[in-house]
């Protein structure tokens, strides 16, 4: 292959893109929708548009395949909690009322039940939270918010490519549930894992995933 063709034949793409907005719309959407000032539809409605902006942006900055699912209206690690079932006991009431009210709930807790732990990522100055696994967690596909949003790039006649927190990883960053024997590692829970993302992946491969 020559130099030109090689050129040629190189693809461009990212894991992802900031995602708060030029003016922190995100940021202020969010919190005017935990103040009660901004309604659920409003929330999704801004999220969607810096989606379509970000990607449109990479687009015109010569990225072939724009990255999908990276987007968070909080944490993307708490996103992979959801999206492989895990999530808390003491959670698990509040998501199945409200999945929008449970997942911030979550990340911020409750006047009566305690958020997830916040820790760094890596040695960086972002804070993710942390996943609490046990023995007895039972994971769970839901791969809806990682379609959606692959769904949205494909509509605007976009190559996307989705991004995931892998299992490994994922695992490697949670800790012991409480009650879990002491010593317990997650990592263990990883075959148990494995299935759970070959199915998101198989539905993102239905969605329309390259």
């Amino acid at each position: 292959m020559t130099t030109k063709s090689a050129a040629a034949a190189a693809r461009a793409t990212v894991y992802g893109h900031p995602r708060q907005g030029r003016d922190r719309e995100l940021k202020k959407a969010i919190e005017g929708y935990w103040k009660g000032r901004v309604t659920p539809g409003a929330l999704r409605s801004t999220a969607a548009e810096l989606r379509r902006t970000h990607w449109r942006q990479l687009a015109g900055a010569g990225v072939h395949e724009v990255p999908t699912g990276d987007f968070s209206y909080y944490d993307h690690v708490l996103d992979t909690t959801v999206m492989v079932g895990a999530i808390p006991a003491r959670h698990r009431e509040a998501v199945a009322a409200d999945a929008l009210d449970g997942y911030f709930a979550m990340a911020r807790g409750t006047q009566d039940v305690a958020p997830l732990e916040m820790t760094k990522w890596f040695d960086t100055n972002y804070h993710y939270l942390v996943p609490e696994l046990g023995p007895d967690t039972v994971f769970s596909a839901d791969s809806s918010k990682q379609v959606a949003e692959l769904k949205e790039a494909l509509a605007l006649e976009l190559t996307a490519r989705p991004v995931l927190v892998g299992p490994v990883t994922y695992l490697l960053l949670a800790k012991p549930a409480p009650g879990a024997a002491a010593g317990f590692d997650p990592l263990t829970l990883l075959d148990r894992l494995l299935p759970v993302y070959a199915e998101v992946l198989a539905d993102l491969r239905a969605a329309g995933a390259e």
